[in-house]
């Protein structure tokens, strides 16, 4: 049986191993040299010859050297463009614009495949791993980067520029006047990336201290128990609830919400609690209507104040009565409403009332 490398590229390590049938032969790790593309080359092309001497070193075949050359896929940062054939949406911004694939093919002398680390990430866990078994799977990478995979029944969807999973280059939600000034790569400021990455860790720190350090030693010292000065520390206040479920029977969810007010005289726990809940009833509520009842794109029809303002009624009284419907339907089949999709009651609804609901 023929071997298997599979190599991950990181921005920080890259690692490889080798698969005989279904046993791990090898694995090894090696750094990233960052901001070196030829050095990157090098180094994949050292790590796919240790793999191979290392199995064939351990291996009983009486000639391990008559064994065909083991086929290799990398999982890449970005992707390749069809088009072109070049490395793009990478956060290791060095491989950018660059043909890795016909590189690497020229230095290992065989075919290779290529393909995006996270929809690598998200095929495995679907395929045997913590999502085996689910019909719809998003994959979630948080490195160097933050990238995302998504299966759907088995299968990728790479979308039209193959980065559909790529959540990490949206804009954090709620965004003020300091996430705007965070500058990321892509060209894009406030994405979600340049806060939950390593990257965006080590810059974080030491916007709050002055202090550059890599995500490792921030563990570490946090872990240890160090002290910031006071003018670099930002106080936050934990408020700790349970929310019971409707039958009262102990199973609810319990919360914990991290605030900077800490004033808790002006803002009581319950207050903000309360608080919490209904932000998120609005934010799910305008959401249900702009994307499920009133349909993306869709302006208003009316062509006075008066009318635009009766339209509008009318679109919040039709999200209340649905919601409403779902909930006593819910409520009567012993389901918990909030598992009911207001997308798949409005689908139901429609088929059944006809072309003229919406109002």
């Amino acid at each position: 049986m023929s071997l298997r490398i599979g190599i991950d590229l990181g921005g920080t390590k890259i690692e490889g191993i080798v698969l005989d049938g279904n046993r791990e032969a090898a694995r090894l790790r090696v750094g990233t040299p960052r901001d070196d593309y030829e050095a990157t080359l090098a180094a994949i092309v050292r790590l796919t010859a240790s793999l191979e001497t290392a199995v064939n070193a351990g291996s009983r075949i009486p000639d391990p050297g008559s064994r065909p050359g083991a086929t290799i896929g990398i999982g890449i940062p970005g992707t390749i463009s069809p088009v072109t054939g070049l490395v793009k949406n990478a956060n290791s911004t060095w491989l950018i614009g660059r043909p890795l694939q016909r590189d690497l093919e020229h230095r290992l002398r065989r075919p290779i495949r290529i393909a995006n680390d996270a929809n690598c990430f998200a095929m495995s866990e679907a395929a045997d791993g913590a999502a085996a078994g689910a019909n719809v799977v998003f994959g979630v990478i948080a490195g160097t980067g933050v990238g995302g995979g998504i299966v759907v029944d088995g299968r990728i969807i790479n979308g039209a520029n193959g980065i559909s999973g790529e959540w990490g280059h949206n804009p954090l939600p709620w965004a003020d006047a300091e996430d705007e000034g965070r500058v990321c790569y892509c060209g894009k400021h406030g994405c979600i990336e340049t806060y939950l990455s390593g990257p965006g860790l080590a810059a974080d720190h030491e916007r709050r201290t002055g202090v550059r350090l890599l995500p490792p030693h921030i563990v570490e010292a946090a872990g240890r128990g160090d002290d910031l000065e006071e003018d670099q520390a930002r106080y936050v206040r934990a408020i700790e609830y349970q929310v019971p479920d409707r039958d009262g029977n102990g199973t609810g969810e319990r919360i914990i919400l991290i605030t900077t007010i800490t004033d808790w005289r002006a803002a009581p726990a319950a207050g903000l609690a309360r608080a919490y809940h209904q932000r998120w009833e609005h934010e799910g509520g305008n959401a249900q209507l702009k994307t499920y009842l009133r349909g993306p794109g869709r302006v208003l029809r009316s062509q006075s104040p008066a009318m635009a303002g009766q339209e509008i009624w009318g679109y919040l009284l039709t999200h209340y009565a649905i919601s409403a419907l779902a909930c006593a339907a819910a409520t009567a089949a012993g389901i918990d409403p909030d598992r009911v999709k207001f997308k798949r009651t409005v689908r139901i609804i429609r088929r059944a009332v006809g072309p003229a609901f919406p109002p």
